[in-house]
């Protein structure tokens, strides 16, 4: 599991621009869903992933702690799969070019439809309420990548925790954009997982600083199960 480090520098740069340490405590649970990015085994299982990051292994117990905790309290849970698309050899060129030939073979034959590595990893309890979204980009809320957004907005969803791997690149990439398509938005700081500590401190960091909310699982589960409670009471 990464070690978190938040300088204080950072968290009083927040409660000074905001007011507060922690502005999305008080999400509302039926308006939340989960977003869990690219836990595939395309990114997880040895002698399949293109781009292994073991840390992603270590963060599924508190992915699925997230998924339940949401769903009980009235939310929607959304796995994300990336997958690699023939088209996207023409629409996403740039990247295909940054990344050449021999890298780009290993992408689509460890994330293309149908693969081993496309597969969502074993250890997830995806359940049948679930959503699962593909994309195809780092993404999943730029133009084009998914139909993501359109789902949540006809959920009326307005707040969305973000989960998965890597943090630097798609997680950081879907939980900006969610914030720019007017999304509340929480990245979970033991729920993301990238190559190493300092990547995955950098990513948190830029993102507490302008785009949204950074949390660990527990104070996620229990602004769920408080917000819940007290929406509860009041009917």
């Amino acid at each position: 599991m990464h070690k978190i480090a938040i300088p204080q520098s950072i968290i009083d740069d927040v409660v000074k621009s905001r007011g507060r340490e922690h502005v999305f405590d008080t999400l509302d649970p039926s308006k939340t869903a989960l977003i869990v990015v690219d836990l595939q085994n395309g990114f997880m299982m040895k002698g399949v992933a293109h781009a292994l990051c073991e840390q992603a292994i270590e963060i599924v117990p508190n992915v699925n702690r997230l998924a339940d905790a949401v769903r009980l309290t009235g939310g929607a849970v959304v796995w994300i799969q990336t997958v690699a698309t023939p088209e996207v050899m023409q629409s996403w060129s740039v990247h295909v070019e940054m990344n050449g030939p021999e890298r780009t073979a290993q992408r689509f034959a460890s994330l293309g439809p149908d693969t081993k590595g496309h597969e969502l990893w074993a250890g997830l309890d995806v359940k049948a309420q679930d959503l699962i979204i593909q994309k195809t980009r780092f993404s999943a809320f730029i133009q084009g990548a998914s139909n993501l957004e359109a789902v949540l907005r006809a959920r009326g969803i307005d707040t969305v925790i973000i989960a998965g791997t890597v943090t630097n690149v798609c997680c950081e990439s879907t939980a900006r954009d969610a914030m720019m398509r007017n999304f509340k938005t929480i990245m979970v700081t033991d729920a993301n997982a990238a190559e190493n500590d300092e990547l995955h401190n950098a990513s948190l960091i830029a993102f507490y600083l302008k785009f949204g909310d950074i949390m660990p699982t527990d104070m996620v589960i229990a602004s769920l199960n408080a917000n819940a409670a007290r929406a509860s009471a009041a009917e």
